[in-house]
């Protein structure tokens, strides 16, 4: 009999990106790459995360019948397993629709606002939490997030995909 598997036991890392027939302004390499580099700072190398781009018919659905709220979300991010100190499984729901309308709100660029919710999208995976409203900005989890975001924003060569 073989002995019971442990999360160490889990595939390596490996990272999913898909879009479901939407124009997404991040090439798929540098998602997975930023992803990646996220995970990683978070000490996480084992499971697996998918990051799917989907249209805002989509993430309203998704919202209303997994989170019971109405309309479209920039980001949706489903835990499959309860975190483990260095394992991730999750699936991450984005609308870039959404995120461009927020780019042009918020006064930055499509491409940062979209790299800002593969981070969020990364970070809710691996166990991070946010208050809703105005809290949102002001928590431990925004603040971790942007640093990471500078981080590997600053020069995209300093995300290996």
């Amino acid at each position: 009999m073989s002995p019971r598997p442990t999360p160490r036991d889990a595939a390596p890392l490996e990272i999913h990106v898909a879009s479901a027939g939407v124009r997404v302004s991040l090439a798929r390499e540098r998602v997975a790459a930023l992803a990646r580099a996220v995970l990683r700072a978070e000490r996480v190398t084992r499971g697996s995360l998918s990051i799917t781009f989907v249209d805002t018919r989509t993430i309203a659905r998704l919202n209303r019948e997994h989170l019971g709220h109405r309309g479209p979300t920039d980001i949706i991010t489903f835990e499959l397993a309860t975190p483990a100190r260095d394992t991730v499984s999750a699936d991450v729901y984005i609308s870039p629709d959404v995120a461009r309308a927020q780019a042009a709100e918020y006064g930055c660029g499509v491409r940062e606002e979209l790299a800002r919710l593969v981070v969020h999208g990364a970070l809710h995976a691996v166990g991070w939490t946010h208050p809703e409203g105005d809290g949102r900005t002001a928590s431990a989890m925004w603040r971790r997030q942007e640093r990471l975001l500078a981080r590997f924003s600053a020069s995209s060569s300093t995300v290996a995909a």
